[in-house]
């Protein structure tokens, strides 16, 4: 079945070198992307993203690779090869969380968090965001949070306005999962640039633990 174990292992060394480049922990790093392939962001509000685009060209080149040194079943091998890059980082987190994390490094988030902004008056709003943080560890873990734009066009502020009366200390118990809903009358009057309303979602947060800080 193998043609080329140089090929093999030179595809293996590639792909492992692709999942460190843009390993999902412990910050996500496909905030603000734009585009992405597989999980390397390709665009964001500034233009391309060099590293991004390396990461998938080496991507590509690996999977030439794994096809030049098989003899046969190159599809399919292909498609195992995708599905285990896709779900092996998400289950490698998953463990260390369960396992050895702890604090801020023990919490995680679905991101499927959203918010909304209803416009009251000039330079008031009411804002609402609600998302759902678990905590692997086996002990309480207490935090601030912050919540960060998505996209930033031109300066202007959207979730980042809950800041405003922000930071938000939340404490989140044993393995335990917990919504987290916020409702605040947000005064923007000392706010330059920042929308008047309307909804997002799956919104990224920060969570905040001394000099410690991760981007989810």
């Amino acid at each position: 079945m193998i043609r080329n174990k140089v090929a093999l292992i030179l595809s293996a060394i590639i792909l492992s070198i692709c999942m460190f480049l843009f390993f999902p922990f412990p910050n996500n790093k496909m905030l603000n992307a734009r585009s992405t392939f597989m999980s390397f962001p390709i665009t964001n509000q500034d233009g391309y993203i060099v590293t991004g685009i390396i990461g998938s060209v080496l991507f590509i080149i690996a999977m030439i690779l794994l096809v030049l040194s098989l003899k046969k079943y190159h599809f399919r091998t292909i498609v195992i090869v995708i599905i285990v890059y896709t779900f092996l980082p998400k289950i490698l987190i998953t463990m260390y969380q369960e396992i050895l994390a702890s604090d801020i490094m023990a919490i995680s988030y679905d991101g499927n968090g959203s918010c909304d902004f209803e416009h009251v008056r000039e330079d008031l709003i009411n804002g609402k965001c609600d998302l759902v943080l678990h905590n692997h560890s086996n002990e309480d873990v207490t935090f601030e949070l912050e919540f960060l734009d998505s996209y930033i066009d031109d300066g202007i502020r959207a979730e980042s306005l809950m800041n405003v009366n922000g930071p938000y200390s939340i404490t989140i118990k044993a393995n335990h999962k917990k919504t987290i809903y916020l409702k605040e009358k947000l005064d923007l009057s000392d706010v330059p640039k920042h929308i008047d309303g309307g909804a997002s979602v799956g919104i990224h947060v920060k969570l905040i633990d001394g000099k410690k800080s991760r981007v989810l």
